[in-house]
């Protein structure tokens, strides 16, 4: 008999209060049938970014909320659900708390089997809620918090080609906005503002290109954004439109660039292993960024790899990803106890050796 599992996924782990019910019969397509997302970008407006314990109470306060608009809007009651996802880190240990926190309660109050999903894993895995595609694939993971190549062998099998050593693409937009007085979030903020600049006005530079590996860095990108500013800043007394729009486009442009070549050593890595369908797939938040999606594209293209990106609206931290996680680990036979802990740091590959660094809390990724 085929089987038809339907999963209520919950994610918490920044500033995004998200709850969603997926379904799939067998090895049918995965159903979406519905989508919550709660936001709290007016909450943080004026800190320039997140604030963590205002993002963990806020959560506390919609969790519940979204889980009624999520089972509503699914025409599905908790009877009908055979387990709650949650994302269980990484994050602000806060928010993933209260997630955690609110999946426990409904498993324990109903009986459902609870099931802890990374975040990352999430990420990495829209794809096949969204397109089906095969194991193995490449996947860029790029967003606020993380940018990884990772080769994605099955719900919980992942290489790591390579990574940032420091800022993630997401931050570094942030932090050019915050930089120019751009509101947050600020990755379409940068966006809109370079779609009308002249991108080869300021040379920015493409870190880590002289090195063989994947590894990325924006850090020093976004410290030499700064450094223009302030000379423009203090050859003309302050900044023009023009200039703000000229420093997004030479910005991005330098993410795109970087983005591009480490995407092709990354794909020559992928391609040694010879898929039977070669794939590569972008997710996270930066993925919804037009020109890195373009570039990546072409790259795809000249290599005569399928690339595909999720739909703009499961870019960002959603629960449909978290659900379908949890879909898969159910699938495979995983089951968490009331036990399950909230961890701020949990990286995909366990194997590799840690890129930022490790601490008390663990391996940062």
């Amino acid at each position: 008999m085929t089987q038809t599992l339907t999963i209520l996924g919950l994610e918490s782990s920044c500033d995004d209060t998200a709850a969603a019910v997926v379904r799939q019969t067998g090895d049918a397509p995965a159903e979406v049938l519905s989508s919550v997302v709660f936001g709290q970008t007016e909450l943080h407006s004026a800190y320039g970014g997140v604030v963590p314990e205002i993002a963990a109470r806020a959560h506390a306060g919609k969790l519940d909320i979204c889980v009624i608009e999520a089972l509503k809007e699914a025409g599905v009651t908790l009877k009908d659900l055979d387990a709650v996802a949650v994302t269980a880190g990484p994050g602000l240990i806060g928010g993933v708390m209260s997630g955690v926190m609110c999946a426990k309660g409904i498993a324990a109050a109903t009986g459902l089997p609870l099931i802890g999903v990374n975040h990352l894993a999430g990420h990495a895995l829209t794809p096949r809620l969204t397109d089906g595609i095969a194991f193995p694939y490449l996947m860029l993971l790029v967003s606020g918090g993380h940018c990884q190549y990772l080769i994605v062998r099955g719900p919980e099998d992942f290489t790591r080609l390579g990574g940032t050593i420091d800022d993630a693409p997401g931050e570094a937009f942030d932090k050019t906005a915050r930089l120019l007085g751009l509101p947050q979030p600020g990755g379409p903020s940068v966006q809109a503002e370079a779609e009308n600049g002249d991108p080869k006005r300021f040379r920015f530079p493409r870190p880590l290109l002289d090195r063989p590996d994947c590894n990325l860095s924006f850090s020093g990108l976004k410290t030499a954004l700064m450094r223009m500013r302030d000379q423009i800043v203090a050859e003309k007394g302050g900044l023009t439109r023009q200039d703000r729009a000229d420093l997004c486009a030479g910005f991005q442009a330098a993410v795109v660039d970087t983005l591009a070549e480490k995407t092709r050593r990354a794909l020559r890595l992928y391609l040694d292993e010879n898929p039977a369908s070669p794939t590569v797939a972008v997710a996270g938040g930066v993925a919804a960024n037009t020109a890195i999606r373009a570039a990546l594209q072409d790259v795809c293209a000249e290599a005569g790899a399928t690339f595909t990106a999720p739909p703009l609206r499961l870019c960002t931290d959603n629960a449909a990803m978290i659900a379908y996680a949890g879909l898969e680990r159910f699938r495979s036979g995983a089951r968490d106890g009331l036990d399950l802990t909230a961890r701020p740091r949990w990286p995909l590959d366990q194997s590799s050796p840690a890129l930022l660094g490790s601490g008390k809390k663990g391996a940062k990724a």
